[in-house]
């Protein structure tokens, strides 16, 4: 009997030890989306742009990793129509903003994560615009099938600075709030 309870304490401490392995699983880009919206002294302006790939990484239910490539050139507005929508997304894409000429991707590369409560976790990531890599933090969210998160980026650390509120000496009425906000939902 004593070396039956020694055999299955040594099994219940082998299974508890035995790591289980990462899982990485790719979003859905189609379904999967962003959504920004940009202030301005006196307006907003909202839209898209598109997911090229991503995936999660999990350990058992737990994320341990991610990492994300945008589709800079599918930056549109969607507040607008007709020639302003033609004309603002230009410039989101000229070198005033984006620059998606010469750099039509943009990447975000998670590098700590810790759980703030049940399928919630506080994410400190790696964002490439433009070339320029900084650091953000935001919390995820996740679900089996999803996962979702809003948070917001400073342009101006990514070499965005027309008509930066906080740059402008002069026009203060024309300047653009130097935050952007986006909230992300993920399909796997």
């Amino acid at each position: 009997m004593k070396n039956l309870k020694s055999i299955a304490l040594a099994l219940v401490v082998a299974l508890a030890t035995v790591s289980v392995s990462a899982q990485t699983k790719k979003i859905d880009a189609a379904k999967s989306s962003i959504n920004w919206l940009a202030k301005k002294v006196g307006g907003q302006h909202s839209g898209t742009v598109n997911f090229k790939e991503g995936a999660l990484v999990f350990k058992g239910k737990k994320v341990t990793g991610g990492n994300f490539t945008v589709d800079m050139t599918s930056l549109t507005a969607t507040d607008l129509t007709g020639e302003w929508l033609g004309k603002l997304n230009g410039h989101l894409k000229s070198e005033d903003f984006f620059g998606t000429e010469k750099f039509p991707t943009a990447k975000l590369v998670f590098k700590t994560i810790a759980v703030k409560s049940a399928n919630v976790y506080t994410v400190t990531a790696d964002l490439t615009i433009k070339g320029i890599t900084k650091p953000v933090t935001f919390d995820l969210a996740t679900t089996a099938n999803s996962a979702s998160s809003t948070f917001k980026v400073n342009r101006t650390k990514y070499d965005i600075t027309y008509s930066s509120g906080t740059l402008l000496t002069t026009l203060a009425d024309k300047a653009i709030d130097d935050e952007f906000e986006l909230t992300v939902a993920l399909k796997f």
